[in-house]
């Protein structure tokens, strides 16, 4: 919080998401190709590994709620480097890997992040699960 104001620092502006989301559900298509030459098709249902991040573990711990809510495996603390973050990680429930699927779901960990102040940095995946 400012000396001056009430209104909590935020993490994350408002700009830097709609950038985010931008730049994430355009990698979105590219990570689903490579995907394919291992055999993921559309019609493949694969957990995906989620990362976010941002400057308090309170933070950290509103947004774990919600997704836990979702049904995902979550993990949050302090992120491994020294530069204060918080870090929220997990796995989600298995989901069609189609790009309309993984698009939508994408923007919406982009905009649930979004409203807990934390960063949505993308995901991952295995397709031996």
């Amino acid at each position: 919080m400012s000396l001056f104001s009430r209104r909590a620092r935020r993490y994350w502006s408002a700009e830097a998401h709609r950038r985010n989301v931008e730049n994430q559900v355009r990698m979105a298509p590219s990570t689903l190709t490579e995907l394919g030459r291992y055999g993921v098709t559309s019609q493949s249902e694969l957990k995906l590994e989620f990362f976010f991040y941002t400057d308090t573990t309170a933070k950290a711990a509103s947004l774990a709620v919600d997704l836990t809510q979702l049904g995902y495996q979550v993990q949050y603390g302090l992120a491994a480097t020294d530069n204060g973050q918080a870090v929220v990680t997990g796995w989600t429930t298995p989901m069609p890997m189609s790009k309309e699927n993984v698009v939508a779901w994408t923007r919406q960990m982009c905009n649930l992040g979004f409203d807990h102040d934390c960063e949505f940095d993308g995901w991952g995946t295995t397709p031996e699960q």
